[in-house]
């Protein structure tokens, strides 16, 4: 789930384009991915006030989930423990467990050892053995690892950080913004009338769907996308499954749970892709393809 590549173009509404005159756009970087926010229908100073917000906010979630400098998680993995823990984070973990369960363990953030096993060329069976996340104590108070357990949020935590950011666009009064954090995520429609329009492509670029999103998250994960140590896909399963879709789309009113569940879904088959999404009715499979042919 470490490093996760998105495969996605907005085709109605690309960020990089030029916005109209009652439109403001923002591009930067986070989450080792580059970020953009489309805003509708504000004034320069509305705008300016809000992506603000935004910028702080994604500073402060920063703090809490990055694998790459001083945040929570890195205190937590380091130390086994963390006393009284961030909201966001104890949420986070929280929709994690749900997903873990709904997914029969396929999403699973303490693959994390694993990864890093697989990208150093260290002892796989060792890291394996740290797996479970059942084994992980979570409550308001504490934060605890079982022994050399370590977590990595990265299948969750981009998702995360684009519903934050939506929700304090609506606090600002907007209704219509599209939001690019690795994640797409919506609210209302296109500025044409029409829903925001994702095109989903494959890791060779090649087009395999679109999807309407209106107040809709997109997630799309392609386990080989990025490739770690001797040829490995970065998308670990926590007992050693191998992906069995090159890509899969997953929307949802949620971001953080489109971004679960498409991280999960690679590593199931259909019969267990569709026993997953029956405890999230509000979820649905965009994509799921094999060598960009489309089986979803």
């Amino acid at each position: 789930m470490m490093n996760r590549r998105r495969f996605m173009a907005i085709t109605a509404a690309v960020l990089a384009g030029p916005a109209r005159a009652t439109e403001t756009v923002w591009t930067g970087t986070g989450f080792g991915a580059s970020l953009g926010v489309r805003l509708v229908g504000a004034t320069t100073a509305q705008s300016a006030h809000a992506l603000r917000r935004v910028k702080a906010e994604l500073s402060r979630l920063d703090a809490i989930f990055s694998l790459h400098r001083d945040s929570a998680l890195t205190r937590l993995n380091r130390d086994g423990r963390l006393a009284h823990p961030q909201d966001d984070l104890l949420q986070v973990l929280r929709l994690s467990a749900d997903v873990h369960r709904a997914t029969g363990g396929a999403f699973d953030p303490t693959v994390q050892p694993l990864y890093l096993a697989r990208a150093s060329g260290c002892d796989v069976a060792a890291a394996s053995a740290a797996i479970g996340f059942g084994r992980v104590q979570v409550s308001a108070s504490e934060i605890r690892l079982d022994r050399e357990q370590a977590l990595t949020l990265n299948g969750i935590a981009q998702g995360w950080a684009a519903d934050r950011i939506a929700t304090i666009l609506r606090g600002e009064g907007f209704d219509r913004a599209l939001i690019d954090t690795g994640e797409i995520a919506t609210l209302g429609g296109h500025p044409d009338g029409r829903a925001w329009i994702a095109a989903i492509t494959d890791p060779e670029g090649r087009r395999v769907d679109i999807a309407a999103l209106t107040d809709r998250a997109l997630s799309t994960s392609s386990p080989m996308g990025t490739m770690i140590g001797a040829g490995h896909p970065h998308i670990l399963g926590p007992q050693g499954e191998t992906a069995r879709w090159t890509t899969v789309s997953v929307s949802a009113p949620q971001a953080a749970l489109a971004d679960a569940l498409s991280t999960a879904l690679c590593l199931l088959d259909r019969e267990g892709i569709d026993r997953s999404l029956a405890h999230f009715p509000d979820a649905r499979l965009e994509v799921a393809c094999r060598n960009s042919v489309l089986n979803g």
